[in-house]
């Protein structure tokens, strides 16, 4: 209540509308799985489309599981990228990946316990590096993906050296120096005859701590350490050039030249793909600008979670990393060029290529489950997903691949799947068959599973590759959650999701009959079917509920949505006092919000009366309710159900008969 103390006119705003409910999205969908590349421990992206997933995730090629038990590797399709591709091409518009990797000793990947085991040439944490100590170039992400060609390109820049007239007489500055910058130190006047000759030596620029400059442009402000290639033992004493008024050695072009070196980084895929160039980098990992890390303890560095690049530098040494030792283990190949020094002014370039990086073994069902480590502040798996709100649906495409022999695990990642849609609440899982099942085996497979946040889909759906060009099946959930997203973009969330084109299907892995799924439909097996003239269509709306309350996918998905949007909707009354007036206004934006679904068609009943009521008053909450802080309003609303059975009836009629 504002205090009135002073006499005077107060204007205040005030608000006479209850507060308003929006409806959330429906449509965001989480998919867990292996990929070719890419995070497995940080927070997931939002992808908008199959472009960004393979920036981040890899290539949609076949993965490589190892395995002590096979005698050779094991390949299955890419399911996660695949089902990416559907979901988008049936219409998704927004998903987040979650990737799984198991490590070829057979342990859970993790990210702060990489070490350079190997077996057979395959480093145990599946990450691919290429070593030239004390320097080691890693792939950021486990995968045969990352195993990269790394070109390094250092070139000399421009001449820092310049001169300036301040009193009538002209000295030596260099401009846009910073300590710990690798510079090329040259005598353009006589680069033969004078001891700073064409070796081209590099040099550190550091703060000159034992001179009496005080302003860092003067050149005797700086000192120069080291070198590279050079027969010279001690830094170059730049004052005999600038001393006595030597004037024209002080002008840019003649005299000596100090040009700063940068390493330009450029990353290539085995196929060739370039992933991205990163130029102008300055070199020492103890370089600042603006008081803030770059160079590669900024773009490259191994503690850095910055998805978007995709290589790591580490150095390993005693003390500092020191910039030259890093260009002397990079360009061990190229050191008569550095000393030789005019390549510098077009670019020295080197290729190392990164090898070892592998897929690891097939990821158990503990690796879709995976863990939150607090401490650390990373989640792995399906923990990945729980704090991502906007999630509506959740699938693990090709889970479920390989059944007959990984039964046991594809059940327990299911289990898993259904597990984290009961905890989250507002989402619903999207369960796959296996390839290849019989009638019989897939009734098998759907009689131990009972929940009403999920629904069970077969048979696995038939395209053509678009990489190899053949033909392949695919789990139905990239295909299911994409038509989901597209049902709910195009009709509503209430409009149950089948009698839906399956567009890119050629076919299915068995062509279900009308008799068929008569004993399938009764389960809540929900089935693709293919109609003359019609073309493949899902044909199944069912959850695997044992309870007829929620026997209908767009049944479950719109309490979802309902109780979504209401939660979301109505955080404003946390706190607040609870007594009538709070009451009146929980009903009034509750009312207000079933009004408005209800004038969309969404609800059953010719009057709003009969669609929907809100109860919040003394009938709801008793003393005790009030005196615990407990708010209590019921909510009834009637839903629509699917007309999953249209019924004609026809039969002879003559005029003479009323019927």
């Amino acid at each position: 209540m504002p205090e009135y103390l002073a006499p005077g006119v107060y204007v205040e705003e005030t608000s006479f509308r209850a507060k308003s409910i929006e409806g959330v999205s429906t449509t965001t969908t989480g998919f867990i799985g292996p990929a070719r590349f890419g995070p497995i421990h940080l927070e997931p992206d939002i992808l908008t489309s199959l472009g960004e997933f393979e920036r981040l995730y890899g290539d949609g090629a076949q993965l490589a599981f190892q395995g002590a038990a096979e005698s050779e590797p094991r390949v299955p399709h890419n399911y996660l990228r695949h089902a990416v591709n559907a979901f988008f091409n049936e219409g998704g518009r927004r998903l987040y990946c979650a990737r799984v990797f198991r490590c070829l000793n057979d342990t859970a990947y993790d990210p702060d316990a990489l070490s350079s085991a190997q077996t057979a040439g395959r480093y145990h944490d599946g990450h691919g590096r290429f070593t030239a100590a004390p320097v080691t170039l890693r792939a950021r992400y486990p995968g045969a993906m990352g195993n990269l060609r790394v070109r390094l390109e250092l070139r000399a820049g421009r001449n820092l050296l310049g001169a300036v007239i301040e009193g009538g007489v002209q000295q030596a500055v260099l401009g846009a120096l910073k300590p710990y910058d690798v510079v090329w130190i040259r005598d353009e006047e006589s680069p033969v005859a004078n001891p700073l000759d064409a070796t081209g030596d590099l040099w550190l620029a550091m703060r000159d701590t034992a001179g009496t400059e005080t302003d860092p442009r003067r050149p005797g402000y700086w000192a120069f350490t080291g070198a590279i290639g050079s027969p010279i033992a001690s830094p170059p004493v730049l004052g005999r050039k600038f001393g006595g008024g030597d004037i024209p050695a002080a002008i840019p072009g003649a005299g000596i030249s100090i040009r700063p070196v940068t390493l330009a980084v450029t990353l290539v895929t085995a196929a060739g793909e370039t992933l991205g160039t990163w130029r102008d980098l300055p070199i020492d990992p103890r370089h600042r600008t603006g008081g803030a890390p770059d160079a590669f303890d900024q773009v490259f560095a191994a503690t850095a979670d910055d998805r978007t690049l995709p290589l790591v530098v580490e150095i390993d040494q005693t003390g500092a990393p020191n910039g030259l030792d890093l260009i002397d283990a990079l360009f061990s190949t190229e050191r008569a060029a550095i000393a030789a020094g005019a390549r510098l002014l077009t670019g020295i370039e080197v290729s190392c290529d990164l090898a070892g990086g592998n897929d690891g073994i097939c990821p158990a069902a503990a690796d879709y489950e995976g863990a939150a480590d607090e401490n650390r502040g990373y989640k792995t798996g399906l923990k990945r997903l729980e704090d991502l709100e906007d999630i509506s649906i959740v699938a693990a495409p090709g889970c479920t691949w390989d059944y007959t022999r990984r039964a046991q695990e594809a059940n327990t990642v299911i289990a898993n799947l259904i597990s984290h849609a009961e905890r989250m609440r507002y989402r619903i899982a999207v369960i796959d068959s296996a390839e290849g099942q019989s009638i019989g085996d897939v009734r098998k497979m759907r009689a131990k599973l009972d929940s009403k946040y999920a629904a069970f889909y077969y048979p696995w759906v038939r395209i053509l590759d678009p990489i190899t060009r053949v033909e392949i099946a695919l789990p139905p959930s990239g295909f299911v959650a994409g038509i989901y997203a597209r049902n709910d973009s195009e009709r509503a969330v209430y409009k149950a999701p089948a009698n839906e084109v399956v567009r890119g299907a050629i076919g299915f892995d068995i062509f279900l009959n009308h008799a068929q799924q008569e004993v399938l439909n009764p389960e809540g097996i929900n089935g693709f079917r293919y109609f003359e003239g019609r073309g493949m269509r899902l044909w199944g709306a069912r959850t695997i509920s044992s309870d007829p309350e929620w026997k209908y996918v767009n049944l479950r998905r719109y309490f979802a949505y309902l109780e979504r949007s209401i939660d979301k909707g109505t955080q404003w009354a946390v706190f607040e006092p609870n007594g009538e007036r709070l009451w009146a206004n929980v009903r009034r934006t509750i009312e207000d919000f079933l009004l408005n679904e209800w004038l969309n068609g969404a609800l059953l009943g010719d009057k709003a009366e009969k669609s929907y009521f809100v109860k919040c008053d003394r009938s709801t909450m008793s003393q005790n309710d009030l005196d615990n802080g407990r708010l209590i309003c019921l909510i009834g609303v009637a839903p629509l159900r699917p007309a999953e059975f249209v019924i004609f009836r026809i039969g002879q009629w003559t005029a003479d008969r009323k019927v």
